[in-house]
């Protein structure tokens, strides 16, 4: 079964508020990625101010029947109502507490919508409610500019993952704003094969937005919540429900990045017409990797990680893939999870499991075809 990709008519936010308002008790399942967590927190918080009994989770776990008046899926298919389409979640999630007469976290909104790829500014009712303005320098979640550059997953230079390496390259460096992005814009071109997609890509972790909620930018927070929703999920949910994980949740964040950075840095790559190929045995980091690879190492504009130990995927892509990577993980008796340019898949190893038997080769072998149709 597949569950990638969002249906084919997603209800709006005055619709899933309508249904949320008539339940006692909900149940809520996000997608483990930052603009999931984000919508779901949002969700959770609004329900909670309501005085209406819920319980939040990060799976990409098919959703069992459950003991509950509705069943919300965010950023996934199943349950009895899916938080979906091609707006950020959280964004429609801010709208579905507003409906609720709930006052929405837009900081948390804002990171949501940061970490599924958004620009702030497309957002101005919410940018003027977080109260936030733009600085020059690098977007991280904490004030130590080492830890910053070293663990940022918003992009890949040759110190990402190297806290000694980052503070060696700062050594010298004058700690102004426009320096510091500087030195990180030209550090990523370093291993490029891409440069001007490297230098798109590169462009969000620099001049953040700041204040950034219970971390010091935006874009540093949205990467936090990226990172614990795969990492650390419980750290994650307890984090966008607003209680105070900030010492964890930072921990998770620089141990997802280092196994990341390490995995790009190690990877070899395999390239074909239209693609390329890594194989990374680094457990939650591997959709980072694939997005890492495709902004800052691929000359292909599509990049498949596959972690073999694991028998999962994870595609990046420069255009909408949801819906083809959902049919080529059903063609091999994988499942899907995911939206827009990013997707996962579980499969069964080779020859094991699976209606088809199938696993990581066939899948690539399946979406090279699907790919030149």
């Amino acid at each position: 079964m597949s569950t990638a990709g969002p249906p084919e008519s997603a209800p709006d936010a005055s619709a899933i508020a309508a249904r949320l308002r008539e339940a006692a008790f909900v149940r809520l399942f996000a997608a483990p990625d930052g603009d999931a967590l984000a919508a779901l927190g949002l969700l959770a918080r609004a329900l909670g101010e309501r005085d209406v009994a819920y319980q939040a989770s990060v799976t990409r776990r098919p959703i069992a029947d459950a003991d509950a008046d509705l069943t919300v899926a965010v950023g996934r298919s199943g349950g009895d109502l899916a938080l979906a389409g091609t707006t950020a979640l959280s964004v429609t999630a801010s709208g579905v507490a507003r409906a609720l007469d709930a006052t929405p976290d837009a900081a948390l909104a804002l990171a949501g919508a940061y970490a599924a790829g958004d620009d702030p500014g497309a957002h101005a009712d919410l940018l003027d409610a977080a109260g936030l303005d733009r600085r020059a320098g690098i977007a991280a979640p904490t004030d130590d500019l080492a830890d910053g550059l070293a663990h940022t997953t918003l992009a890949h230079a040759p110190f990402s993952g190297r806290p000694e390496a980052a503070a060696k390259a700062l050594a010298g460096v004058e700690r102004e704003g426009r320096t510091l992005a500087s030195l990180l814009a030209l550090s990523v071109l370093e291993g490029a094969s891409d440069a001007p997609r490297a230098s798109e890509a590169v462009e969000r972790a620099l001049r953040p937005y700041a204040p950034g909620g219970p971390f010091d930018t935006l874009a540093g927070y949205g990467d936090v919540l990226d990172a614990v929703a795969r990492a650390r999920p419980g750290v994650g949910v307890a984090l966008a429900l607003g209680h105070d994980r900030r010492d964890a949740a930072l921990d998770a964040w620089r141990e997802h990045a280092r196994a990341a950075h390490e995995a790009v840095r190690e990877a070899a790559l395999e390239r074909y017409d239209g693609y390329v190929v890594v194989r990374a045995a680094c457990g939650s980091a591997l959709d980072t990797v694939a997005r890492l690879v495709r902004d800052f190492r691929s000359p292909e504009p599509i990049a498949v990680a596959i972690d073999g130990e694991a028998g999962s995927a994870a595609v990046a892509a420069d255009r909408d893939v949801a819906t083809l990577v959902s049919e080529t993980a059903a063609a091999v008796g994988g499942r899907a999870t995911g939206r827009g340019r990013r997707a996962h898949v579980d499969l069964a190893e080779d020859g094991e499991d699976g209606e088809n038997g199938a696993g990581p080769e066939a899948f690539i072998e399946t979406l090279r075809r699907g790919l030149r149709a």
